[in-house]
């Protein structure tokens, strides 16, 4: 597990002494062309990038919450997943034991009124008699989602709700996928459960299996009523439901702001199955949870509004909340009907920002957090633009919002990068899924969009299609391109974050995707990668730069200054994609630093990101196969060539200034800083 978690850290230096050409950038290619990079370093031409330019965005896509960055091990811990009705489908949950020995059904007995439905194990056979129960007994499992991920020396907490009108004896294992190997086990005796109980009990691992379940048996004759079944690994993120590895990964990106919960998933395919907040929050056993039909799969909500903004304070992001504005594929609310879910919203916006005394502030108070979340955008639904609705229900959230709320920022669907919106908006959103070329192309798309009004909010981008597989190189390069263009034109643009974020590998929704991952297992695609090289300029100085290239539709560069929180020191990045299938020389130039101001002691650090396929991907089998390669470069001056390899991502910090009060190695900082 160590390398698992450790899994930024794998980032590789290679000292190769470096000279002026920096030739071990390229190593084995020729380059023929040439380009120069003139870099402007004065504080007169430079302008500070948004700090809140670029972030993450999550979507219940791919089993994402569910049964991955949520780390609840049982899936459909309610029942409820086969909907209101009786019989219930109460898939993955299996049977132990055949028919002469065991029935499993469901009815609607359960304690908590939104969510009735309970499963019903009736035990046929016993200890003795003419019906005797097999070895270790009959009941019910669960595999979790794809196999549960227990691990020797950790410990699980098992939480559940029994019933029954006689006497108990119901044996609780964590087992290896066959059912053969126990890895840990307890027991619940009760003499009187004929009232719904809940039983807690800690689960110590001893043993190692990815692929586990949890078993629920009985050799004792009689009925048993289960519900509400959860199993949470005790070492989540600072106890808040986050699994930590997953987490660690959005950590490592150090993202702005992280937009929630979707996408299409706010919308729903029909306006029944949309996510609603409210439906999402207090007690765990009482959200009902739903099925998310725009990507077909059940979720129970345990990762809710509560938990959503709780993630973004636990990543030092600002949330980002995007709502349902009564507007779904299929079906919408009409305006004169819109102010119910006008009220729910407001009501949401009390829950996150109210005083802990308010109505809905204080629910929120009794979950944990007293003090307010810091919740200062939020988005009028997504992709809804063109419905014929939209906008009549819009200006009705927009003008209560602001009423309320007039410091929060508020996002429009409808794209005001080509023309002005015909309404009132904060910032405009603005997707793009394309090939590879088509997405380096877009780079320039904003250099004409307007730099005053509402700016723009890029909230899904991505490489798409034949050119993205996976996850490969070419459409992180192609994704590496425009994120430059987003860069340099930061006075039009405020943020911007890729789409998706998580895949389970079991259950592919959409390619590519940033993170991959199962029950123990994860990876970072080239895309994840990519927006590594892009986390420092949150908040920089975007300082002015010009390309002189004959192959200047292949390439692209932006320089910045930031300063590192970890060593205190000022650097200047230079970043370039060669989007081309050749080799190029590139000269770069920088004026404007002042006499002596580079710290030749120190020279710089290169970071390239390329492999020798442009359709390379990494897998679990090599994770590694295509990540950022770090070259300490020996000899630094403000004249300098540097090879860029065909198909890469570089980047090349120098330090400028150097803190006296400094004690770390600033080579090492830099090492991690990518």
């Amino acid at each position: 597990m160590e390398s698992r978690h450790s899994i930024h850290h794998v980032l590789l230096l290679v000292l190769c002494g470096l000279s002026a050409l920096c030739q071990c950038s390229a190593t084995g290619v020729e380059a023929n062309q040439t380009a120069v990079l003139l870099v402007n370093a004065s504080e007169a031409s430079a302008r500070k990038i948004p700090d809140t330019l670029f972030g993450i965005f999550f979507e219940e896509i791919n089993h994402a919450g569910a049964g991955g960055l949520w780390a609840e091990l049982v899936n459909n811990r309610g029942f409820e997943a086969g909907g209101p009705n009786v019989p219930s489908n109460i898939d993955p949950w299996s049977i132990i034991g055949d028919e002469s020995k065991v029935i499993v059904s469901t009815d609607r007995s359960s304690c908590f009124d939104r969510n009735k439905i309970a499963v019903q194990v009736q035990v046929l056979c016993d200890r003795t008699g003419a019906n005797i129960c097999p070895d270790g007994g009959v009941g019910i499992y669960n595999p979790g989602f794809w196999g549960m991920n227990i691990e020797q020396g950790k410990s699980y907490k098992l939480v559940l709700y029994v019933r029954s009108q006689e006497s108990i004896n119901v044996s609780v294992a964590l087992t290896g996928s066959n059912g053969l190997q126990k890895l840990a086990a307890a027991n619940i005796v009760a003499a009187d459960v004929s009232s719904w109980t809940k039983v807690e009990i800690l689960l110590e691992a001893t043993g190692t299996d990815p692929n586990s379940r949890l078993e629920l048996r009985s050799s004792k004759k009689g009925v048993i009523w289960f519900d509400q079944v959860s199993l949470m690994p005790t070492d989540t993120y600072k106890g808040h439901g986050f699994r930590k590895d997953l987490f660690g990964m959005l950590k490592d990106l150090k993202p702005a702001f992280i937009r929630f919960p979707g996408g299409c998933f706010v919308e729903g395919d029909w306006l029944r199955n949309a996510f609603r907040w409210k439906e999402t929050i207090g007690q765990w056993e009482e959200r009902p949870g739903h099925f998310g039909d725009v990507w077909n799969y059940w979720t129970d909500d345990g990762l809710g509004h509560f938990e959503f903004l709780q993630l973004a304070e636990d990543l030092d992001s600002l949330p980002v909340w995007v709502f349902n504005n009564g507007v779904s594929h299929h079906d919408q609310v009409d305006t004169s009907s819109i102010l119910p879910f006008v009220q729910e919203i407001l009501d949401g916006l009390e829950f996150a920002r109210g005083d802990p005394t308010s109505t809905w502030g204080s629910i929120r108070a009794k979950m944990g957090h007293p003090e307010p979340f810091d919740l200062r955008y939020v988005a009028i639904g997504n992709e809804d633009c063109g419905k014929t609705k939209y906008r009549g229900n819009y200006l009705k959230f927009y003008t209560a919002i602001k009423d309320k709320y007039p410091d929060i920022k508020i996002i429009s669907n409808c794209d005001g990068s080509t023309r002005p919106l015909d309404h009132p908006a904060d910032l405009y959103d603005f997707h793009i899924y394309s090939s590879a070329s088509s997405v380096f192309s877009n780079a320039r798309h904003f250099d004409s969009a307007p730099r005053r009004g509402p700016k723009a909010f890029v909230s899904e981008y991505a490489v798409t299609g034949n050119d993205a597989g996976k996850g490969s190189l070419l459409a992180a390069l192609g994704e590496a391109g425009f994120l430059i263009g987003v860069e340099k034109n930061s006075e039009a643009i405020e943020m911007a974050s890729y789409a998706p974020l998580f895949v389970n590998d079991n259950d592919r929704r959409w390619n590519p995707d940033a993170i991959v991952f199962t029950s123990s297992q994860m990876y970072g695609t080239p895309s994840y990668w990519m927006q590594h090289f892009f986390k420092e300029s949150n908040g920089a100085t975007l300082l002015s730069s010009a390309l002189q290239a004959n192959t200047s539709n292949s390439l692209i560069a932006s320089a910045i200054t930031w300063r590192n929180s970890l060593d205190n020191n000022d650097y200047l990045r230079i970043k370039v994609v060669n989007f081309g299938t050749t080799a190029v020389i590139i000269k770069i130039s920088l004026t404007g630093l002042g006499q002596n101001s580079l710290e030749t002691l120190f020279g710089a650090v290169m970071t390239e990101l390329t492999s020798n396929n442009v359709m390379d991907e990494n897998s679990f089998r090599e994770p590694n196969k295509v990540i950022p390669v770090k070259a300490q470069i020996e000899k630094v001056s403000d004249n300098m060539d540097v090879v860029l390899a065909p198909r890469s991502l570089n980047s090349i910090d120098f330090l400028l200034r150097k803190s006296t009060s400094s004690n770390v190695d600033t080579a090492s900082v830099l090492k991690s800083s990518c």
